[in-house]
């Protein structure tokens, strides 16, 4: 995804008195099942067309590790499921890819956006009720959006790093094991933008000095808009609750 790779304004946020969580090493270490009803539509440049998406459940798995050396910013690397099929009976023209499909035609669609996730980012804050990080994260995406009819495949195929900006604000609640969060990964250049929200409440179910273990319900909304990346346009939304688990060692 070469323009939007190309343009990231937002530079890695440097703090050198940044708090750490961990004297030493943590890791941290989740995944979620993500419940999904997925919107939209998507094109080549001569009108965009709907296919009636499917709901999907979706698969995101995460590892994090945070030390204390300042300046050198904490990684985290998420593995994100995003795809879906549908079907539309056209009613009016339809050109995809320089193919032309006529009203009346039973077209099947394929969507497949999943993607890794490389974050760098600081902890700005970091105490028992209250934590903020700060950073970047480059998605690397192998994207494919197939139209089939009775005949063949006409598909489109993106791939590359989309850079964006990532914040994640945790509070605890006091005197409970609740602690309520939100994080986001998001850029806009020109007519496309990416945006990845998630919030949720986190419920400590496991907590001493060997390992913490929570229990997370949450909600999470991606919204891909892209105007001429790589020949393809599109307005697709995958939003839904999730359930996810965290292991902290």
């Amino acid at each position: 995804m070469k323009k939007i790779a190309v343009a990231i304004l937002a530079p890695v946020f440097i703090f050198s008195g940044a708090a750490q969580a961990d004297t030493l090493l943590g890791i941290y270490a989740g995944g979620q099942i993500w419940d999904t009803e997925n919107t939209g539509n998507f094109g080549s440049g001569d009108g965009n067309q709907s296919f009636g998406f499917a709901d999907e459940k979706q698969n995101s798995l995460y590892l994090a590790f945070e030390h204390p050396i300042p300046l050198l910013p904490n990684i985290k690397i998420r593995d994100n499921e995003l795809s879906t099929q549908g079907m539309v009976t056209l009613s009016e023209d339809f050109t995809y890819n320089g193919e032309g499909y006529a009203a009346g035609t039973t077209l099947a669609s394929s969507i497949d956006l999943s993607h890794t996730d490389v974050t760098l980012y600081y902890e700005i804050f970091d105490n028992d009720l209250l934590s903020f990080d700060l950073g970047v994260t480059g998605k690397k995406v192998d994207g494919l959006l197939a139209v089939r009819d009775a005949q063949s495949e006409n598909s489109l195929e993106s791939d590359g790093w989309i850079p964006t900006g990532y914040a994640q604000l945790r509070v605890g609640i006091p005197a409970t094991p609740l602690t309520v969060y939100g994080l986001a990964n998001a850029i806009s250049i020109d007519d496309s933008s990416v945006r990845d929200i998630e919030a949720g409440i986190e419920y400590r179910v496991i907590e001493n000095l060997a390992v913490d273990v929570n229990l997370q319900l949450g909600y999470r909304d991606i919204t891909i808009e892209l105007d001429d990346l790589d020949g393809i346009y599109s307005d697709l939304q995958f939003k839904g609750p999730y359930l996810g688990l965290e292991v902290h060692f």
